[in-house]
This record gives structure tokens, C-alpha cells and sequence, in this order.
């Protein structure tokens, strides 16, 4: 993290320190505008090519194969499932019943019977629960 900033903190300067002396040219008269602009072009150019390479070498995320061996024998329903999806997305139980084309009051239900069946008091836990038991995505 330290590093990410350091290296934004000197292209903003760099930036500063090429619109200053671009100022300070035209002013002068040494320098046409079009050459300013050019010149500042340019280094947003190479800026963006180099957080673009930057973001492309990031490693993908280490995705956790689910267990649905493991989903059966807890006895998660499908839906029961959806709904644990929805609620690790951190979506309220409103959300969750538009989303899904249910009242509300089914949902809370689902809710109930996954903190029973994951043996959680709250629907944090019970994703801490589920991705401990791999059954939800990390």
C-alpha cells in the first residue's frame, strides 16, 4: 500500500513540477501552447499505460471450490442457498426478497433456518461459518 502511494504521490509532483515548467515556457515565449499540450499528452499517456501493465500482472483472486458435498449434508436447500449468497453480498432482507420474488417474511424464514443449520446467532457468523466449511466463495 505504502508502495502504491509513493508512486501516485510522484506522478502527481512529476505532473506539477511538467505544468510549472510549461507555464513558466509559454510565459517566457520559449514555448508554443501546442507543444505544452503535447507534452502534457504524452505523460498522462505513459501514466496510463503504466497503471494499466500495473493492473494486468495483479494475480487473480484465489477462488475456493465449493463443497456442495457439503452443502447436502448440512440439508441447505437451493434457495436457502441464493439467499446465503445474497446475504454475503451484504444485501438486507428487503433486497433480497425483490431480488428473488418472495416476501419478505419467506426470506426471514430462510434466514432463520440457514443460522440454524450453519449453528450461527447471526447472519455474520454464519458466513464466517459457511466460508470456514467452504461452501461460500472467500
Amino acid at each position: 500500500m505504502k508502495k502504491t502511494i509513493f508512486v501516485f504521490s510522484a506522478l502527481i509532483i512529476a505532473l506539477l513540477v511538467l505544468f510549472q515548467l510549461g507555464k513558466y515556457s509559454y510565459v517566457s515565449g520559449n514555448l508554443s501552447i501546442e507543444i505544452a499540450i503535447a507534452a502534457i499528452a504524452i505523460v498522462f499517456f505513459v501514466i496510463g499505460v503504466f497503471i494499466n501493465r500495473k493492473t494486468l500482472r495483479q494475480k487473480p483472486e484465489n477462488r475456493t471450490t465449493i463443497n456442495h458435498e457439503k452443502i447436502e449434508q448440512l440439508g441447505i436447500s437451493e434457495r436457502e442457498y441464493e439467499v446465503l449468497v445474497h446475504i454475503s453480498k451484504g444485501l438486507s432482507n428487503k433486497e433480497i426478497a425483490n431480488r428473488l420474488f418472495v416476501s419478505e417474511s419467506t426470506i426471514k424464514t430462510h434466514v432463520s433456518n440457514l443460522l440454524v443449520k450453519l449453528d450461527a446467532k447471526r447472519r455474520t457468523q454464519a458466513i464466517q461459518n459457511a466460508r470456514s466449511l467452504q461452501i461460500l466463495a472467500a
